[in-house]
């Protein structure tokens, strides 16, 4: 049966797109208030790393069996992403931009983890590859990942460092 991974792959494509939307109306927002983007020479490469992730997924996918456990992980995974939006609001995007004089968010998620937007994206980058039987494609783009969540978690926290907001 092609339809429970179509409807997968479906959904997760959707939800990047709507992210997407999303990010640029808060990046918009944010650059109006006042706020500076940093750190963007990595940003095309993260996009493409994603999209390439996504891509990739449909060629390899369609047809194959949803395995039930890392389905309920990615859904899970799904469940802390909307925590995540809810807590940080409008000053949620998927670009580094940085507020002067707004504090830092310390509630919701981030009473736990510095990054945990990261951190879920470090899980669904793997467990959605594993939901469909494709370890070597999980292990391949956690590699990736990995190497462009170094360069960005240490951008933003060399700007939040700048701003004064991170102590």
């Amino acid at each position: 049966m092609m339809w429970p991974s179509i409807a997968l792959l479906t959904f997760v494509t959707l939800q990047r797109l709507g992210e997407l939307m999303l990010a640029r109306r808060n990046t918009a927002a944010l650059l109006a208030r006042g706020g500076r983007e940093v750190a963007a020479d990595h940003y095309p490469v993260m996009v493409a790393l994603h999209a390439a992730w996504i891509i990739g997924l449909w060629l390899l996918a369609p047809g194959k069996q949803v395995q039930p456990f890392w389905f309920l992980l990615f859904i899970g995974l799904q469940a802390l992403r909307l925590w995540v939006l809810a807590t940080l609001k409008d000053r949620w995007t998927t670009r580094i931009i940085v507020l002067p004089g707004a504090p830092l968010v310390k509630s919701g998620p981030y009473r736990l983890l510095r990054h945990p937007n990261y951190a879920i994206v470090i899980g669904e980058i793997a467990a959605l590859p594993f939901a469909f039987g494709l370890p070597a494609y999980a292990i391949v783009f956690s590699l990736f990942n990995a190497a462009i969540l170094h360069v960005r978690v240490k951008a933003e926290n060399a700007a939040l460092e700048r701003a004064m907001i991170l102590k």
